[in-house]
């Protein structure tokens, strides 16, 4: 399939792949758009606003021709702290800002560095946000309150288990969840239906029919209206940039959702043929998008694979598919706000306990084990580190045991010592090759130190590729002892 390409005139021809793409991104988005407020603790109509914007603005520019952007799944946990932590007023200031600073970064082209970021560390995030997601939504699939923190969130579930027994309207609800979810499950193995209908609409809509007939003592998602849930930021709000717990709530946003929809792009480029993404423009279309959703209060934007892989499936040709999908969710927003009243907020949680699992790498797993350990360890440390502390924290945990991880593999030194034949007079000359860093230098001051001390030591540093200021410390420390202390000098060829 081919995108309309710069400055291009849109082809009629791609009208209808569009619009029917377009309509099949639409009704994915919907669930997932009130999903994801709900989880997030705001009210339901600003993701759906964020929903349209990522439609009508992000989609309009340049970047990634035919990726969707919308409320995601891998900023609730983050967004919800921070609602629960500043309020839901403080909210639009932190996507405001989070947007200005991704336009900063596309304008000074730091879009590619992105992809320089580790793979292992971008899928301990996705795993430890699954986790913390899946954990805190399981509260809410029995219609209970759930504890702040991630170890908290898990700590609790044991007593979550004991309420939910002893409650018909906790069970009443979880029945709902679990039914939701097992739709989620079987539906992509029906053999045509899915084409039709997508799973998460199925999943929601067969759960309010259910909830709509027989009536249960569950929890439906409340209400406000699309004008009266625009909260736009004030002057109030704009005067917390200073505190140091909101900057770095600001630079998590723009971080993580920057990361997110660039490795989105990536992915998005694998399963079409049109134009490649161009990752600067990417950036600042994300960070535009996410400025005018500051501007309305509204959750923040990242490009969001489940859409995106539902519009290229679904046959799109250009960036009109994603606009137009931001046009459906303003007319149901607007015309059928009242829809949104029926659905149980079980629902929803399943369609998010169904998302998280997706971003925990389960089959990934066994074979990075096998093949590269230190990856598995680096996704590992960095999902728990999530759980354990907070979003923010993690990510900067996980990064910095990934460098640490790259310069303990690249810091390889090794010595060859070849001693003269014969009467053993001679000189033993010892060469050292590779990187030598202050990570290997126990072991290469064990093996300097274990030579004999009663022969001249011809000690050849040209084979160094790399050699730190430890290292070369320690290397004219072990000869001058050498020297002081042995019989023979020690002579150091560099």
């Amino acid at each position: 399939m081919r995108a309309a390409g710069p400055g291009r005139r849109y082809p009629l021809r791609h009208l209808r792949a569009d619009v029917t793409a377009s309509l099949v991104v639409f009704l994915v988005a919907v669930p997932l758009c009130v999903g994801v407020a709900v989880a997030s603790g705001v009210p339901a109509e600003l993701g759906l606003v964020t929903g349209i914007v990522g439609g009508l603005v992000t989609g309009l520019l340049p970047g990634s021709s035919l990726q969707v952007s919308g409320p995601a799944a891998g900023l609730t946990v983050l967004v919800y702290e921070a609602v629960r932590e500043y309020g839901i007023e403080a909210l639009g200031v932190l996507v405001l800002a989070a947007g200005v600073l991704q336009l900063a970064m596309g304008v000074l082209r730091l879009g590619r560095w992105f992809r320089a970021i580790s793979v292992a560390v971008v899928q301990g995030m996705l795993a430890g946000i699954g986790l913390v997601l899946i954990a805190g939504q399981l509260y809410t699939l029995a219609d209970a309150e759930a504890p702040a923190g991630g170890l908290a969130k898990l700590g609790g579930l044991p007593g979550l288990v004991t309420g939910t027994l002893g409650s018909q309207a906790a069970l009443a609800a979880l029945a709902v969840g679990a039914g939701t979810i097992a739709v989620l499950v079987v539906w992509p193995r029906l053999p045509v239906v899915p084409r039709i209908l997508p799973a998460p609409l199925a999943a929601v809509a067969a759960a309010t029919a259910v909830t709509v007939v027989l009536d249960p003592p569950v929890a439906r998602v409340r209400v406000q209206g699309l004008l009266d849930s625009v909260q736009p930021p004030g002057g109030a709000e704009f005067a917390r940039l200073a505190e140091v717990g909101v900057l770095g709530t600001v630079l998590a946003f723009a971080l993580i959702a920057s990361a997110e929809s660039l490795f989105s792009a990536a992915a998005v480029d694998r399963m079409h043929d049109g134009p490649r993404t161009d990752y600067n423009r990417e950036l600042i279309a994300q960070g535009a998008g996410n400025t005018v959703c500051g501007v309305l209060g509204a959750l923040p934007m990242t490009a969001v694979i489940v859409r995106s892989s539902a519009n290229v499936r679904a046959g799109a040709r250009t960036k009109a598919s994603r606009v137009l999908h931001g046009v459906w969710l303003l007319v149901f927003a607007a015309a059928f706000p009242a829809a949104l009243g029926v659905i149980p907020v079980a629902a929803l949680a399943g369609v998010l306990v169904h998302a998280g699992w997706k971003l925990i790498p389960v089959r990934d797993l066994p074979p990075l084990w096998r093949e590269h350990r230190g990856e598995a360890v680096v996704l590992g440390v960095t999902a728990i580190a999530i759980v354990v502390t907070n979003m923010f924290e993690g990510v900067v945990i996980g990064l910095l045991m990934a460098v640490a991880k790259s310069a303990w593999e690249t810091s390889q030194v090794h010595l060859e010592v070849s001693a003269p034949s014969g009467d053993g007079a001679g000189p033993i000359r010892v060469r050292v090759l590779g990187n030598a860093t202050f990570l290997r230098l126990p072991r290469l001051l064990d093996e300097l130190e274990a030579l004999p001390r009663d022969r001249t030591i011809e000690l050849d540093l040209t084979g160094l590729r790399h050699l730190d200021h430890a290292c070369r410390t320690a290397l004219t420390g072990w000869a001058e002892r050498h020297n002081e202390e042995g019989t023979e000098p020690v002579r150091v060829a560099a």
